[in-house]
């Protein structure tokens, strides 16, 4: 019975099969009475993790055979949705009327409805639930006296949840609450739940932080028995735990990060030899030693899976005394680490390395700002000083790294990143994030050192975490090919060939300098699929990468944390049969969780600071920027500010003429006047109207000036 579960999955694959019932598989597959209940549970397992499908005929079978789409559904804030699904290319389209009760976040099992024509997107209706993707939301409290309801903050979320007499814990209309969904219906009625907590008044800006933690299931505070952990660690490196590491205290290793970085979980050295061959090393603090496998700080940076950083604060995985202490690198003290040490030639080929286990003592805490300055403005004819001459050799293996990761066709987008400066609970200013030569240097040798590790686990065989970015599907780049056509950008783009990372770098070549470049640039993200975590080495697209894992930042990435566990078991000796095995389906485990983290931190992150950019326009409603349009839809035109925040204008605000949205050109035209508004125009917009809960920024035209 030790691998009944594959066993039962590919009979049911194979092409003769008929489904069968619960009882015809355990006849099938065993004759104990004790195998059968081993075999009973299995079959129910598999149905609930959606591998197999149970119909109304009590019969199994595997869902895509049976014309079923197992997956996670995507709500969008207008009410359609997609079902994700590994096993599909494309996610399958769910109008509104097809959700069946189901809400964002759900497992679900969709059928694919029939169509005639070939050409049509796939369009699917919801036919189970396997499993809720929660249980609790946040939103604002109406009371309508023996009863209530309360309307989801999340604007993913398309129906009001009701709240029995009793139910509501004293909170009035206009309180945002936290609420659990206690029964689930089919859609025909609105699920019902209780208040769990009273969060405050809505537009108090602790309040509204304290909301999107609620929303996205973020935890301030750690579980007592984690910080009691972490409290028995030693704060500083004992004698004890150098034994067998390879002692780097001597060499001259450093961090680069930003000002206002606290934790620091990589550090460099960089040295050039005779033979023109530069040594880095990348070391990367060891987490794992003072993390233990299944201990309550394990377990807690599991669930949470990442670090989330909401603008002016942060959501640590680890709590401060490791990841601000004992585990971040801090200058002039003993820190343990695992590092990668790579000898490079000056084609930026790696020769050898290896990966150990060491002690290092970094020597300097350095700032992005301060090296970029260093290096752009250093006398390269005088006598430098040790740092100086290490931190140019690195500038110049960066390069090199670089050039070679153009030369195979990564791609490389430019969009302004955000700098939103807050203080005392007010936020001061929105800009543009620069990003100068140290960035792009450490960018590039942590970029190197993932592959290395990544490459070297893959040969061996051994069970890891990658991180894999998979060719996108036919259809998005069907899409993005014609949607380029529009802007006389002609690719050789074959949808129903390989795309080649080279082909989609070459048009952002094109377009760099270009009105289009935003929005094209923008598209072309769109139409990739969305990277993640996996046991199965797939490559990484984006960065034309055979291998990609994350290695290098283990206090705030469960999966780089995961890795080091195996790498050190590896180092060890320690991995035997019974422990590959038993890692194999752990590393599946972690992908899957590590993904749905790492979803749900990007959208906080996106959903706080647009909350923040909103808060700061409040105070200039009425006043006039320049902009540029970066999108046009059927519903509005969306113009970004030189500060990069976002406004849309609304179709139905355009007063002075009727217009008419030109979906193949993606702009709108008046149906009168001729006027055009496009992508790329430079124009002239007035604050309206800001809307906190929308996180929505409203803008007017003052004037539209386009290029001759």
């Amino acid at each position: 019975m030790k691998n009944i579960r594959t066993e039962i999955i590919e009979l049911m694959k194979h092409s003769e099969y008929k489904p069968m019932t619960e009882k015809q598989l355990t006849s099938h597959f065993s004759s104990s009475r004790e195998d059968m209940k081993i075999l009973r549970n299995v079959v129910s397992d598999l149905e609930k993790e959606g591998l197999i499908y149970k119909t109304k005929r009590n019969t199994y079978g595997i869902p895509s055979k049976m014309g079923l789409v197992i997956g996670k559904l995507i709500v969008t804030p207008r009410g359609y949705g997609f079902v994700e699904s590994e096993e599909r290319e494309s996610d399958l389209f769910v109008a509104n009327t097809n959700m069946r009760g189901a809400l964002n976040g759900d497992k679900v099992v969709a059928r694919i409805k029939p169509s005639h024509d070939t050409r049509d997107r796939q369009e699917g209706e919801i036919v189970k639930i396997l499993e809720h993707g929660s249980y609790v939301f946040v939103g604002e409290y109406e009371d309508s006296g023996r009863f209530g309801f309360v309307i989801p903050e999340d604007k993913r979320i398309h129906t009001d949840i009701f709240i029995p007499k009793g139910k509501n814990k004293g909170a009035v209309s206009g309180d945002l609450v936290e609420c659990e969904i206690t029964k689930f219906y089919d859609g025909k009625r609105n699920p019902e739940g209780k208040v769990t907590e009273v969060i405050g008044k809505k537009g108090e800006f602790h309040v509204d932080f304290l909301s999107i933690l609620k929303q996205y299931q973020l935890m301030d505070e750690f579980p007592k028995k984690a910080l009691k952990q972490a409290e028995k660690i030693p704060s500083e490196v004992q004698e004890d735990e150098l034994k067998n590491r390879l002692d780097l205290r001597e060499e001259l290793t450093y961090t680069i990060d930003g000002s206002d970085t606290r934790d620091f979980d990589d550090a460099i050295s960089v040295s050039k030899d005779e033979h023109g061959n530069y040594h880095l090393g990348v070391h990367i603090a060891d987490v794992t030693h003072y993390v233990k496998e299944h201990t309550p700080l394990d377990k807690e940076a599991l669930k949470r899976g990442t670090s989330v950083y909401l603008v002016d604060k942060v959501i640590p995985m680890l709590p401060k005394e490791l990841s601000n202490g004992i585990c971040s690198l801090n200058p002039d003290v003993d820190r343990l680490t695992l590092s990668c040490l790579m000898t490079i030639d000056k084609n930026g080929v790696v020769m050898e390395h290896q990966i150990v286990e060491s002690v290092i003592r970094s020597k300097y805490r350095l700032v992005y700002e301060d090296v970029s300055h260093l290096l752009e403005t250093i006398d390269r004819t005088k006598q430098f000083t040790e740092l100086e001459q290490s931190l140019i050799f690195a500038e110049e293996l960066a390069n090199i790294l670089f050039e070679v990761r153009e030369h195979r066709g990564a791609i490389e987008f430019d969009f302004p990143e955000s700098k939103v400066i807050v203080e005392d609970e007010q936020v001061l200013d929105v800009q543009v994030r620069e990003r100068k030569i140290a960035n792009d240097m450490i960018q590039e040798f942590m970029l190197i050192a993932n592959e290395t590790v990544s490459k070297e686990y893959f040969h061996k065989k051994l069970p890891f975490v990658y991180r894999v970015h998979e060719q996108p599907a036919e259809d998005k780049i069907k899409e993005f090919n014609n949607f380029i056509a529009v802007f006389g950008v002609h690719a050789s783009l074959d949808e129903e060939a390989n795309v080649e990372p080279k082909d989609l770098q070459k048009i952002l070549k094109e377009v760099k300098g270009r009105e289009e470049e935003d929005i094209i640039s923008k598209m072309m993200l769109r139409s990739l699929r969305q990277a993640r975590y996996s046991p199965v080495n797939e490559g990484h697209f984006g960065l034309a990468a055979k291998y990609y894992t994350h290695f290098t930042a283990p206090i705030r990435r469960y999966p780089d944390l995961q890795i080091h566990r195996i790498i050190k078991m590896d180092i060890h000796h320690y991995l035997s049969g019974k422990k590959i095995e038993e890692l194999f389906s752990v590393v599946d485990s972690v992908s899957r969780s590590s993904s749905d983290s790492e979803r749900n931190a990007e959208q906080a992150e996106r959903d706080f600071e647009n909350l923040r950019k909103a808060q700061y326009m409040e105070r200039f409603i009425g006043q006039e920027f320049d902009g540029k349009i970066t999108s046009v839809t059927n519903f509005g035109i969306f113009v970004t500010l030189e500060n990069t925040v976002e406004g849309l204008i609304r179709i139905n605000t355009l007063v002075d003429d009727y217009y008419i949205y030109d979906e193949e050109r993606f702009q709108l035209v008046g149906r009168h006047s001729k006027k055009i508004f496009k992508v790329g125009m430079k124009v002239r917009v007035m604050v309206e109207s800001v809307k906190l809960d929308l996180r929505e920024i409203g803008f007017q035209f003052v004037d539209a000036i386009t290029k001759p």
